[in-house]
């Protein structure tokens, strides 16, 4: 009796605790206290129920390369300088490779030796005299291009986990492609954008020297590069694009931030971007400043300038600005990509596709309807056939649901049409082994044993085989979780949730209700 009574009490008491954290994530939830319903776990919707985006983005591994490889070409041109070694030229001739053109058989021999030392994994041949010719091996483009797809999921996902959206999926597809669902999101142009922004921030000196509009007609002297300031004039609404002549040597980058916040002008009350470097960028900062006084230092995002103020003086401490006449999203977006680090390379979007809530609403009554009618035909089958004991199978089955429910709740695991199917497929599973039991209780009561013999035995001989058939189903629903992809990930965890919940009330809540009819009521005779 005992044994009965605790068994009541956790079955009631399980039921209880899924009860209150499923209820929150119902149309109930309006007549919940406020205290319940805003402070317990929801279950979230995926893409395909509630709508939102869907993007793939595909990586240019080249560029990566090319990226790479032309750091690697401006770094041998310091070095150069550095040793005191004579040379012609330094530049990348294609997307591995770098030709080194000097004179004298000697400097050769030094500057092989200085790239030996300092870039080993480099092939180096002389094709012809004074030309020396450095190349990525094979293995290391396939290394730099596989890092740039791996590092451009991790930085799209810290783009997007300061978004905020809820339950986002981001994961590779293939060699180069990223796959990014973000259901529920309503601003998707502006989510573009973040995601897209490659984000290389430089800090370059200015040539005041030469003529930046003269070199619009004829190009840049050698070691300048011409970019341009996109500004406009709040009055008429014109873009003008002011010229700025900078030096290819890139004197500080974002890699060396620390944090990115927006903040306001006291004077004009307008947002900007401040920035703030980590203890190696400050000191880096701090030398530009203090060697460059009275020269103007561009801050450079992608290619473009965004200011490019004049150093009036040291500057310690490691914090800077970025100004531009941003709105306040444009400056938060900014602080955003800023924070989440740069992408190793530009990325294109190959596929953009908007779920509408409408097709989500109607594939959310299409599975109710589908889940509601599955169930009531088995529920109504098992009542048909098994009177008493189907209806205790039932009361199971429900039970089964409801915890199921309250398990997502407590995970915030996310809902799609793949889970709904779990659901559907759960039920199934439910009602099979309450069959099981039944057919053994069965076969023990026309061998004329007592309906408590009967119910023991049939418990423990199908208990083996239920075990067996949840167990498999639930090793293929971690292989699904494992190397699915969003929905079916969301199939994986419903089934495997209700898996272990079936167990539950199959083998406890049925065998309760049970042993209440043998051992309590004494029935002489079981309904099944």
């Amino acid at each position: 009796m005992r044994s009965i009574l605790w068994r009541a009490l956790l079955l009631g008491g399980f039921t209880l605790f899924a009860l209150v954290l499923f209820l929150p994530s119902t149309p109930a939830s309006r007549y919940l206290p406020d205290f319940w319903a805003n402070n317990i776990p929801r279950i979230n919707l995926g893409l395909d129920l509630q709508g939102g985006m869907h993007l793939v983005l595909d990586v240019d591994q080249a560029k990566a390369v090319e990226n790479y490889t032309q750091r690697i070409s401006v770094n041998m041109e310091n070095l150069l300088d550095e040793k005191a070694l004579p040379y012609i030229e330094v530049e990348r001739v294609d997307e591995a490779g770098i030709v080194i053109r000097y004179e004298g058989s000697e400097t050769g021999r030094e500057i092989r030796e200085l790239v030996s030392g300092e870039y080993p994994m480099l092939e180096v041949s002389e094709e012809d005299p004074g030309r020396l010719l450095l190349r990525l091996p094979d293995e290391e483009v396939k290394r730099i291009k596989d890092w740039a797809t791996t590092q451009a999921l991790e930085t799209i996902r810290n783009r997007i986990d300061k978004f905020g959206v809820a339950e986002p999926l981001i994961q590779r597809q293939g060699e180069r492609e990223v796959v990014v669902q973000l259901p529920g999101l309503k601003d998707t142009e502006r989510a573009i954008a973040l995601i897209g922004k490659t984000a290389v921030l430089e800090f370059r000196l200015v040539d005041d020297e030469h003529d930046p509009y003269r070199a619009m007609e004829e190009g840049p002297p050698f070691g300048l590069d011409l970019l341009y300031q996109r500004r406009e004039d709040p009055s008429t609404g014109r873009i003008e694009r002011i010229p700025y002549l900078v030096k290819k040597e890139v004197l500080l980058t974002g890699d060396l931030l620390y944090d990115a916040r927006v903040a306001f002008d006291s004077r004009f009350n307008e947002p900007y971007v401040s920035l703030t470097f980590d203890s190696t960028g400050a000191r880096i900062f701090e030398r530009i400043t203090a060697e460059n006084v009275g020269k103007r230092l561009a801050i450079i995002l992608d290619g473009n300038v965004y200011s490019a103020p004049v150093i009036r003086e040291k500057i310690a401490g490691g914090r800077a600005s970025i100004t531009g006449g941003f709105t306040y999203e444009e400056a938060v977006d900014l602080a955003i990509v800023l924070r989440a680090g740069a992408l190793p390379a530009p990325v294109n979007i190959v596929q953009n596709v908007t779920v509408g809530p409408t097709l989500g609403r109607d594939s959310i009554e299409a599975g109710i309807k589908a889940m509601v009618l599955g169930g009531l035909l088995v529920l109504a089958f098992m009542i048909f056939y098994y009177r008493l004991s189907g209806i205790i199978a039932d009361v199971a089955v429900t039970l089964n649901i409801i915890m199921l429910l309250g398990a997502m709740a407590w995970f915030e695991a996310t809902l799609t049409l793949p889970g709904i199917a779990g659901i559907l497929l759960t039920i199934g599973m439910g009602v099979d082994s309450n069959v099981l039991i039944f057919e053994r209780i069965k076969e023990e009561l026309r061998t004329g044993r007592t309906p408590k013999s009967a119910v023991e035995s049939g418990y423990d001989r199908a208990w083996w085989t239920i075990v067996d058939s949840h167990v498999t189903t639930l090793i293929t629903a971690a292989v699904l979780f494992q190397f699915g992809s969003g929905p079916i990930k969301g199939f994986a965890v419903t089934l495997s949730l209700g898996i272990l919940i079936n167990l539950f009330t199959a083998l406890v809540g049925t065998k309760l209700a049970f042993d209440i009819q043998t051992t309590r009521w004494r029935v002489e005779r079981l309904s099944i």
